[in-house]
């Protein structure tokens, strides 16, 4: 599976050539804009210089200390929240980013937009305008797995029913409460037509990954790497045709592979199973998806015909 940029793309791959790798139309389906931004653009507007992290992060406590130094302190009000939606749609710009999945936290709505879901929309929607016009977005509805569920159905009635949302995730700590607990959100999701995405197998296991595609009826999974560890379930994926929306470097940053080398991707890809290649935190990890394909070539882990395969099945919808 090719398209016209192939060519271009694995010899720009072969090459080392990451700029010619940006101007390459590529997506970003698993990206948390707040983390996302253009560095760039963040200090000429701004003044604020923000340091990829160093290191790999021995807990998430480490990771929420380091966003509360160089991110959230300083945009923690609606009209900083939009800054950093315009900052992550400049940043997909300089990625070559054509189809871009982000979207707002069911919480912020109230935090930073005054309950106004149509508030919410047109900040993504003109940012876009403005700095990416050409760009694919799919808008997201974002869950944390550490609020109630009944608060959660509460506040998501607003974004029920309307069509500038594309789906639905599920993310935070995958222990924080049972994943059986959201059937009844993922039902409303579905009733209402949305792609059913969630965060898992990033901390958990094989059989977790399983669980959460049978209970909430997901077309994809945020991470998943820990499929590797069961051929049952690699299996059970590549039948069903679930994509994993995979982040190598916030993997590795993160302390959940040893190695770009030894990074499940490798194995999940060979075993048929649909992968993407993604961002996660660009300001974090400077993990922007070009970078992150090239990395994955100049380690040896996937051929540059292997990665366009991927950055192909990336430009086209579920199923």
């Amino acid at each position: 599976m090719g398209d016209k940029w192939s060519e271009a793309f694995i010899k720009a791959l072969k090459d080392g050539d990451t700029e010619r790798v940006k101007q390459i139309p590529k997506a970003d389906l698993h990206n948390h804009f707040v983390l996302g931004g253009s560095r760039a653009f963040i200090r000429e507007r701004k003044g604020l210089v923000i340091p990829a992290l160093e290191g790999i992060l021995e807990s998430m406590k480490e990771m929420d200390r380091w966003n509360q130094e160089y991110i959230g302190k300083f945009f923690e009000s609606g009209e900083g929240r939009r800054f950093l939606i315009e900052a992550a749609f400049v940043q997909a710009r300089e990625d070559g980013i054509t189809v871009l999945e982000i979207g707002e936290d069911v919480w912020g709505l109230g935090q930073y937009f005054g309950h106004d879901v149509n508030g919410l929309t047109e900040a993504f929607l003109s940012a876009r305008d403005q700095y990416a016009p050409d760009l694919e977005l799919r808008l997201v509805i974002g869950l944390s797995r550490h609020c109630p569920v009944n608060w959660l159905l509460e506040q998501l009635e607003p974004f029920w029913g309307r069509p500038e949302f594309y789906s639905i995730d599920l993310y935070g700590d995958e222990m924080a409460q049972p994943i059986e607990n959201f059937v009844p959100v993922y039902r409303k999701a579905e009733e209402n037509h949305l792609v059913r995405k969630a965060h898992i197998g990033e901390w958990g296991t094989a059989e977790d990954i399983r669980t959460g595609v049978e209970l909430l009826h997901l077309d994809e999974i945020q991470h998943g790497i820990a499929a590797v560890n069961s051929k049952e379930v690699m299996q059970y994926l590549a039948e069903r045709r679930i994509r994993l929306n995979i982040t190598p470097t916030s993997n590795r940053k993160l302390g959940r592979v040893a190695s770009y080398e030894e990074h499940p991707i490798k194995t999940l890809y060979r075993e048929g199973i649909e992968v993407t290649i993604n961002s996660d935190d660009v300001l974090m990890f400077d993990s922007d998806v070009s970078k992150e394909y090239q990395r994955l070539y100049d380690h040896g882990t996937l051929l540059a015909e292997e990665l366009d395969e991927i950055r192909v099945c990336g430009l086209q919808p579920v199923g």
